[in-house]
C-alpha cells in the first residue's frame, strides 16, 4: 500500500488489530527488516511499518532525509490510518527519528522502543565520512553503501553462523535507491544531539541493544536508559547492530514483555 504524504508516495504495511505499534527502520534497509516482529506482534497488536523516502518501495525525496522528515512522515501515516497514538519503535536511524518524534509529536507516542541507537550527534569525522560515502554511492550505486556498511551492521556470530540473515540484509540494502541512500547519509550527518531530548521522554521506554553491536555499542544504550525516566535496558545475546534480524526470538520476547505491561 502507498500513502500520499507531503508530496511523496510512501510505501507502508499494516497487519493485525489491537493497540498500534509504529516501526521505524534502520539505515540503509526498509520496512522488511521488521518482518519477524510483525509476524509475532500482529496477533495482539496493529503493526504499522513504512519505507523511508528512497528505501524499499518509497520514492526518494529531492533533498536530504532528515530525522525530522521521518518523524513527520510517521505522524502523517498515523493520521492517514486514523490512529491517534502508537508505541513507536525505532532501530538505529529509526531510533534517531523516534527521538525527533518525541520533540515534534510527543502526543502521538504511547510508549517508546529504542533499538541499537544512540542519543549523540555525529562527530566531525563521521560527518565527513558520510559525505564521502554519499558522493561515492551516487557515482557507483547502492553497492558502495553495502560494501561500507555490511561488515559493521551484523555481529560476529551472525557473520559466521547465519548466512541467510546476511543475504536478507544484502538484498535490502541493494533495493535502496542511490539517491535515497545519499539523502539519508546527509540527513544522518545533520541530526541534532538528542541528549537533551531524553529528559523530555515521559512514556514507558524499552532500550534494546545487541551485545555484539559495534556501531552503537551497549554503552550507548546504557546512556539512553540512564537518561530516560522509567526505562529499562535489554541486551540481546549473539547479535550486533540489527538485533531484531539477528536474534528475533530474543527481541520479540523483549518486545512482547514490554508491551504486555503497558497501561
Amino acid at each position: 500500500m502507498k500513502a500520499k504524504i507531503a508530496g511523496s508516495e510512501i510505501a507502508y504495511e499494516v497487519a493485525g488489530d489491537g493497540p498500534s505499534v509504529l516501526f521505524l527502520h534502520a539505515f540503509p534497509l526498509g520496512l522488511a527488516m521488521w518482518d519477524d516482529q510483525a509476524a509475532a506482534l500482529q496477533v495482539t497488536h496493529r503493526v504499522v511499518r513504512f519505507d523511508d523516502r528512497g528505501f524499499g518501495a518509497s520514492a526518494p525525496g529531492d533533498s536530504l532525509l532528515t530525522m525530522e522528515r521521518i518523524a513527520d512522515d510517521g505522524a502523517a501515516l498515523l493520521d492517514h490510518l486514523g490512529l491517534e497514538r502508537a508505541v513507536v519503535a525505532g532501530c538505529s536511524m529509526g531510533g534517531y527519528a523516534a527521538l525527533a518524534m518525541v520533540r515534534r509529536h510527543p502526543d502521538r507516542i504511547r510508549a517508546l522502543v529504542l533499538q541499537d541507537t544512540r542519543a549523540g550527534a555525529d562527530t566531525e569525522d563521521a560527518r565527513k565520512n558520510r559525505a564521502l560515502l554519499a558522493e561515492k554511492t551516487l557515482k557507483e550505486g547502492a553497492q558502495a553503501a553495502l560494501d561500507a556498511f555490511l561488515p559493521k551492521l551484523l555481529g560476529a556470530t551472525t557473520q559466521k553462523e547465519r548466512p541467510g540473515v546476511v543475504e536478507r540484509v544484502r538484498a535490502m540494502v541493494l533495493a535502496a535507491s542511490p539517491r535515497g541512500i545519499a539523502n539519508a547519509l546527509h540527513g544522518l550527518a545533520a541530526r541534532a544531539d538528542s541528549f537533551p531530548t531524553l529528559r523530555e521522554v515521559r512514556v514507558p521506554t524499552l532500550v534494546v541493544c545487541g551485545e555484539e553491536d559495534t556501531i552503537t555499542p551497549v554503552a550507548d544504550s546504557e546512556a539512553l536508559a540512564k537518561g530516560i525516566v522509567a526505562s529499562r535496558l535489554e541486551v540481546i545475546p549473539r547479535a550486533g547492530h540489527l538485533s531484531s534480524l539477528e536474534n528475533p526470538q530474543a527481541v520479540n520476547a523483549a518486545f512482547q514483555s514490554f508491551l504486555a505491561k503497558l497501561p
